[in-house]
């Protein structure tokens, strides 16, 4: 497998998991955690998945998630967006916004590697 996946993440400990459950399974890892600036790290590392944080500093993920969605080469991207909130509000914003795929914290390892695994179809 030779697929990569950019953690937009600003949780240490959530990037050190993910970065460590991803790797293990064959995947080339990146991280960004400024969501200032989140779109142009998107950009510059044309990633097969982008696992987005819905509260960064600087940006949210629903608005990084709405800027990629109008930039036609990103617009199909699969977006995995991981919250510590889990209101239904919550994922209307996000669906409305074009996430694939929505998962509260705190989440499985299974969880994470089947959406994962369904989002990039491997």
């Amino acid at each position: 497998m030779d697929k990569h996946v950019l953690l937009v993440e600003d949780e240490v400990n959530i990037i050190e998991a993910m970065r460590f459950l991803l790797t293990r399974e064959g995947w080339k890892v990146g991280t960004h955690s400024d969501g200032a600036t989140a779109v142009s790290a998107i950009r510059a590392a044309q990633p097969d998945l982008v696992v987005l944080d819905y509260m960064l500093p600087g940006k949210s993920g629903i608005e990084i998630l709405t800027e990629l969605r109008a930039l036609p080469d990103f617009a199909a991207l699969p977006v995995l967006m991981l919250t510590a909130r889990g209101q239904s509000r919550d994922r209307e914003k996000a669906e409305q916004a074009g996430v694939n795929r929505f998962m509260t914290k705190p989440f499985s390892n299974t969880e994470v590697l089947n959406a994962v695994r369904d989002l990039v179809r491997v």
